[in-house]
């Protein structure tokens, strides 16, 4: 494999990722957008920001490659988690955009670099703070891949929908009546497996 056939590969898993996450957005209200549906306060809107400061912390800064974006969430005194949702202010159009605005940023670095290009991540302790580039590409990819996961199930639990897209939701069915089905058949599982423990 050709180091352009392997960025090809990279990038291809970095965009399907980014692409999900930003369809769990779509066709939803600015609340249902925002609301924390787990004890931890985990939402779509905050998912997208924070994947936003992941590529443009590991793949532009980590390279010597700042964005000039600013992110006042991850500064010296912002509140803790700050990058995991998004303030009254901080509009859906403004995440979205400035999540693209990340892409743009992040895959030049990609194209610009080798692929075992070392930089160093800033904020990881001196002495182990060094990665190549390929290294960092598959770390944002997994972090992007996992936050599209949350964002599936949030989706699911708010609406039904699932999937990567529209026209790839990967599902053997689309009959609410076999999914109650399904649903029942993995209750009675679980409840026979917890008698028998």
């Amino acid at each position: 494999m050709t180091a352009s056939d392997a960025k090809a590969d990279l990038h291809f898993y970095l965009q399907s990722a980014r692409d999900a996450l930003l369809w769990k957005l779509e066709g939803l209200s600015e609340y249902d957008i925002r609301r924390p549906l787990t004890p931890t306060g985990t939402n779509l809107l905050g998912l997208v920001k924070h994947v936003a400061g992941v590529e443009l912390g590991y793949l532009g800064d980590t390279f010597g490659r700042p964005s000039g974006e600013p992110l006042p969430w991850l500064d010296e005194g912002a509140p803790t988690n700050a990058d995991m949702w998004a303030t009254a202010d901080e509009s859906r159009e403004y995440i979205v955009e400035l999540y693209r605005r990340a892409w743009a940023h992040a895959d030049a670095t990609l194209d610009t670099l080798a692929l075992d290009t070392t930089g160093r991540v800033p904020w990881w302790p001196d002495g182990r703070d060094e990665l190549t580039l390929h290294h960092a590409v598959v770390r944002v990819i997994a972090d992007t891949h996992r936050h599209a996961g949350h964002a599936d199930i949030l989706r699911e639990l708010m609406d039904g929908a699932v999937g990567m897209n529209k026209g790839n939701d990967s599902m053997p069915s689309d009959d609410a009546a076999w999914w109650e089905n399904h649903r029942s058949r993995l209750e009675h599982a679980a409840r026979e497996a917890a008698r028998d423990a």
